[in-house]
């Protein structure tokens, strides 16, 4: 928001002109979420991971650098079309960014601690696997145990879950590991899911109880984005490169409701979570896959996730919950 420029006008009673002096408002704070997307720039050296990293859209992360340089009269970036590296001046200022956003970070912590110990309310993140096919199995338990909670529920990517952690905004997420995990935070491994294809009901393999990568080698196939889902994109580019065959992508879509209406149209096949048999689509068959590797399964392993060295008693209920009925849960998976 801009303010007007205000004019205040004195009268020295020696001179016959008064004094006429400006105060401008238009000059925009600099703030926290600025200095993290310099930070993250930095960190990545490019701008389209740094604006992932942060869980932003990238016009938008572009708009919080230029803020902040105009904000301080100079240039932190330079800029080319494949790479992005910081000043002289950028280098020193980030170095002074890193302590301040950790400084907040920690106040912001430490008030939690003291202020969120006993908090009857718990947010989680999930994403899409976990929030159709864990959640509905593991909420239950937990209000059986502890009725006083309250729970409230975040479907949404790995990418855009790990910030709000980080932030404070969310207490715990069940997440696909990280390549590159944050030390910030703490993870408990959990298992994996079992990988199954969403075929058209009238192909000629639907009606199959297994296949493997062989019976799919000259399939057409639709694969979610990668830079949104990397590890769902991944599980099918690796399943068929470990099998010595190039996966034949027809079609890229984001959502797994999206990818099994595509299937439904008979546009091609999709290497899918289990938990997708769920989705209330039509003409598709889910087939499971035979002998996925080792490699695959990692694609498909699901992580409980929260911020180190934080109190939260209705946290560590629900990871009480979590853990003890973790063998029962892993068999549906």
């Amino acid at each position: 928001m801009r303010f007007p420029e205000v004019y205040l006008w004195l009268t020295d009673h020696k001179q016959s002109w008064p004094y006429h002096i400006k105060i401008s408002y238009n000059e925009a704070p600099m703030e926290l979420r600025q200095l993290r997307c310099l930070i993250a720039v930095a960190e990545t050296q490019h701008f389209g991971r740094a604006a992932q990293k942060l869980g932003m859209l990238p016009a938008s992360f572009g708009r919080h650098i230029k803020l902040l340089e105009e904000r301080l009269g100079g240039q932190l970036l330079v800029r080319t079309t494949r790479h992005v590296a910081l000043t002289d001046a950028g280098r020193e200022f980030v170095a002074e960014a890193r302590d301040l956003v950790e400084r907040a970070d920690q106040m912001e912590r430490i008030f939690r601690e003291g202020t969120h110990g006993k908090s009857r309310l718990l947010r989680i993140g999930a994403i899409d696997s976990a929030a159709a096919g864990l959640m509905p199995q593991l909420l239950p338990k937990v209000r059986e145990d502890y009725p006083e909670i309250d729970v409230e529920l975040l479907e949404q990517k790995t990418i855009r879950l790990l910030p709000r952690l980080l932030s404070g905004r969310l207490d715990i997420a069940i997440v696909r590991p990280p390549e590159s995990p944050d030390t910030q935070l703490e993870f408990l491994p959990m298992f994996s899911e079992t990988a199954v294809v969403a075929m058209p009901e009238n192909h000629p393999l639907a009606m199959r109880e297994t296949v493997t990568i062989d019976d799919l080698a000259d399939q057409p196939l639709i694969v979610p984005d990668r830079g949104s889902r990397p590890h769902s994109h991944d599980l099918t580019i690796k399943l068929f490169l470990e099998a010595g065959y190039t996966a034949r992508i027809a079609q890229v879509a984001e959502e797994k409701q999206t990818i099994v209406s595509l299937v439904s149209t008979g546009l091609g096949l999709a290497i899918v979570p289990k938990w997708a048999s769920r989705l209330a689509v039509g003409g598709v068959n889910f087939v499971e896959l035979e002998g996925p590797t080792d490699n695959a399964k990692r694609s498909l392993a699901l992580t409980a996730v929260w911020l180190k060295e934080t109190r939260h008693d209705a946290r560590d209920a629900f990871l009480k919950v979590l853990q003890d009925n973790l063998p029962e849960l892993s068999k549906t998976a």
